[in-house]
Parts: structure tokens; sequence; C-alpha cells
């Protein structure tokens, strides 16, 4: 008989690509907290919801790239801080070292959020 569990482990880990300035990526491992399909879901919809009342709140202005750039910082700290639980960074994982990590690497959110999808998606396919 397989040895398998219905209950997935609470975490799981996956090096994520972060993107550096001037250079290649760097491998860092990511702990993710699992979340069943239903729960993913709401995550999901909940960060589209956000994004949905932002963009209202620009409609009929012409927001600053201070701004934008102020919105985005703030949607990759919900969304990293939403999913990890642990990283391979000497900094302690916290609001302020999350926020400094999103302020200096570009499209980091991008590639830690991509990752967790693509656990996913090879758990879905059988790795």
């Amino acid at each position: 008989m397989a040895k398998f569990s219905i209950a997935p482990k609470p975490t799981f880990t996956v090096d994520v690509a972060i993107p550096q300035v001037g250079g290649k990526p760097v491998m860092v491992p990511f702990t993710f907290q699992y979340r069943d399909r239903t729960a993913l879901a709401e995550l999901f919809d909940a960060w589209s919801a956000k994004a949905e009342t932002l963009n209202e709140s620009f409609k009929g202005t012409e927001p600053t790239i201070s701004q934008i750039t102020e919105a985005e910082v703030e949607q990759g700290v919900d969304q990293i801080r939403d999913l990890v639980v642990a990283w391979g960074f000497s900094d302690k994982l916290n609001d302020e070292s999350i926020t400094a990590l999103v302020k200096s690497c570009i499209g980091v959110s991008d590639a830690v959020v991509k990752a967790y999808s693509d656990a996913f998606g090879k758990a879905r396919l059988g790795n």
C-alpha cells in the first residue's frame, strides 16, 4: 500500500529566483504556507479585489510614478506576507525586511507568487 497522507504538510519550500539589477537572479529558498484550493482561491480573490479598488481610486486622475510605485510596493509586500513563513535571507522575515526586499528587487513579488503557483501546478501534474 502506498504511503500517502491526505492531509498536506502545512508548509513547503521552493527555491525562488530573486532578480538582481545588473546581475543574474539568485536562488533563495522560501518556505510557503500551504493553502487548499478554496483558501487559495479566496486569497487570489482578495488580491484581485484590492487591485480593483486601487484601480478605481486612480480613475479620472493621472497618478504620479511615485504613487504607482507606492501601490506596487504595497501590493508586493502584501503578497509576500500572505504567502511566506520563512526565507533563506539572513534578515529576519518581518514587514520591514519584506518592504526592503520589494523596494530593492524589482519584480521580486512576481517571482515569489510565480514560484508559489508553479509549486501547485507541479503537484497537480504529479511533479
